[in-house]
C-alpha cells in the first residue's frame, strides 16, 4: 500500500468493543489502494472492511460516510457504514480517523462487456436518483478552478504540444461552465476498479471519497471515459449507447444534457489528465508513489476533441425528456 498504518489483532479487538457487530475472527490487510489503509475484518457476525484514513480529516469524512449510509438505505449496492455504540459512523484508531463498512461480494472488471456497461449505466442513474434527497453538500475540489490554479506548475513538465493542449482546453472549458446542467450527488471516480460485479449484475460500488455535488452528466462522462472505450481510447459506440440507454431508462436525460455531452466528455478527460500529471510530479510527502500514466487521459482528451461532432451520434435513441 502507499500509506500503511499497522493494526494488530489485539488493537482491532479492543476497538470492536465499541461496536455491536461481534467479536474479531480475522484481520487481513488489503494490498490494493493508494489513499487509505484497508483491512478485511471478519467477526462471528459478519464480514466488513476496516479503513484508516491517511489523508482525509475527521472534519471531511462525515459527508462520505453519511452519503454511503443514505445510498445503501435506498437500495444502492454500496458499503453500509457501521455505527458505534455512540451512534457515530466515524471513530479513531491508532491516531487515524477510522470506520467499518460492510464487505461486498463480487470482483472488479478489466474488460466490461456491453451488458455490463449497460448495468453500470443503470446503477449510476440509481445513485444519482437516490442522492437527490441527501441533505449534505460538498463542492467538487477538482473542478475548473483547480485545473486553472495548478496548471502553471504542470507546464514545465510538458513538451510544447502538450502544454498548448492543456492551456487551450482549460480556456475552452472556462467558456462552458455547464452550471445549468441537472446537478446533485456524484461519485466522481467511478472507474472499473471501484465497481464489483457478479456476472452481469453490479454487486457493489465502492470508494466514494471523491464524491461531491456537481453535474450528473460530468459523472456520466467520467464513467463512460473508462468503461466504454477501445484499447486506443476511442469510445466504443455500442457500449456507449448501451450505457446511456440504461441510464436514461432510470433517470431520463434533458435536452441541455444532450447538447453538452461532447464538451463534458472533454472536461472529464481533462480532469484526470491534470490529476495524474499532478500526482506524478507532486506526490504527497511520505507516500510511496503509485502514480498512474497521465498520457492515457491526454490521448483520450485528444480523441474527444477530434471526434466531437461524432459523439452526438452515440446519444440515446429516443428523444430526451
Amino acid at each position: 500500500m502507499s500509506v500503511f498504518t499497522t493494526v494488530s489483532e489485539d488493537q482491532a479487538s479492543a476497538w470492536l468493543e465499541n461496536y455491536s457487530i461481534g467479536q474479531l475472527t480475522e484481520l487481513r490487510g488489503i494490498a490494493s489502494g493508494i489513499e487509505n489503509t484497508n483491512y478485511f475484518l471478519s467477526t462471528n457476525q459478519g464480514k466488513y472492511v476496516l479503513t484508516l484514513f491517511e489523508n482525509l480529516t475527521a472534519a471531511e469524512l462525515p459527508y462520505f460516510l453519511h452519503l454511503m449510509h443514505h445510498l445503501a438505505s435506498l437500495g444502492v449496492p454500496c458499503p453500509l457504514p457501521m455505527s458505534n455504540q455512540q451512534g457515530e459512523l466515524l471513530g479513531t484508531l491508532n491516531g487515524k480517523p477510522a470506520s467499518i463498512v460492510t464487505r461486498l461480494t463480487g470482483a472488479s472488471l478489466t474488460a466490461p462487456t456491453i451488458a455490463q456497461c449497460a448495468a453500470m449505466g443503470a446503477t449510476l442513474a440509481q445513485i444519482h436518483v437516490a442522492g437527490k434527497n441527501f441533505p449534505m453538500q460538498r463542492e467538487n475540489e477538482r473542478s475548473g478552478n483547480w485545473w486553472k490554479a495548478i496548471s502553471p506548475q504542470l507546464l514545465p513538465f510538458l513538451d510544447t504540444d502538450a502544454a498548448q493542449l492543456l492551456q487551450a482546453e482549460i480556456k475552452f472549458q472556462a467558456l462552458h461552465r455547464l452550471q445549468d446542467l441537472p446537478r446533485g450527488v456524484i461519485h466522481a471516480d467511478l472507474f472499473r476498479d471501484n465497481v464489483l460485479f457478479e456476472g452481469d449484475t453490479v454487486s457493489g460500488v465502492i470508494d466514494f471519497y471523491f464524491a461531491c455535488n456537481d453535474a450528473w452528466l460530468y459523472d456520466i462522462a467520467i464513467t463512460v471515459n473508462d468503461w466504454c472505450i477501445t484499447a486506443t481510447g476511442e469510445l466504443d459506440e455500442a457500449a456507449t449507447r448501451a450505457f446511456l440507454q440504461s441510464y436514461h431508462s432510470v433517470r431520463p436525460f434533458t435536452a441541455i444534457e444532450r447538447g453538452a455531452w461532447p464538451i463534458t466528455l472533454r472536461a472529464a478527460a481533462l480532469r484526470f489528465w491534470v490529476s495524474r500529471l499532478y500526482d506524478l510530479h507532486f506526490p504527497r510527502a511520505g507516500e510511496m508513489t503509485h502514480a498512474k500514466d497521465p498520457s492515457h487521459f491526454e490521448r483520450i482528451l485528444r480523441n474527444r476533441i477530434q471526434a466531437q461532432s461524432a459523439l452526438q451520434r452515440m446519444w440515446v435513441n429516443q428523444e430526451p425528456s
